[in-house]
């Protein structure tokens, strides 16, 4: 792991959780933290709930867009966290893999997307405290 570590959120449409989890870890390492988002079958756009629910939060994740992964997003990651995407996530020998188990917040609306919202930024505030990265503004 270099003095920056990367970490890469995946699911299925990088559309809602993925990015939720990005947009969290951004906001909170800023660039004391290297931050990808990807997923097997991207979506056209980020769900509006979840663009919604994070504004809640302040922050902006409307300029993100759902992308593919690549063996190069892969290989430069240092922690990979799953999240949702099963067998279809890649796996690669020496990386360090986390599972996220998160509801899918595709076709619910904001109400619904909170609790998955806080619960993600639960975890990736747990993620940051074993990578040794302090959140700002905390």
């Amino acid at each position: 792991m270099s003095d920056i570590p990367s970490v890469l959120f995946l699911c299925v449409h990088n559309a809602g959780r993925s990015q939720m989890a990005a947009g969290f870890l951004r906001h909170l390492g800023g660039d004391r933290i290297q931050v990808l988002s990807a997923g097997s079958e991207p979506a056209d756009q980020i769900n509006p709930s979840a663009v919604e629910a994070m504004a809640e939060k302040g922050i902006d994740i409307t300029d993100q867009t759902p992308k593919p992964w690549t063996d190069e997003t892969i290989g430069t990651a240092d922690v990979i966290v799953t999240m949702g995407c099963g067998d279809t996530c890649p796996v690669l020998p020496g990386k360090r893999y986390v599972d996220w188990e998160l509801e899918d917040p595709a076709g619910k609306g904001v109400e619904s997307v909170r609790p998955i919202r806080d619960d993600i930024e639960h975890r990736v505030r747990g993620l940051m405290e074993e990578l040794a990265v302090s959140p700002e503004g905390d």
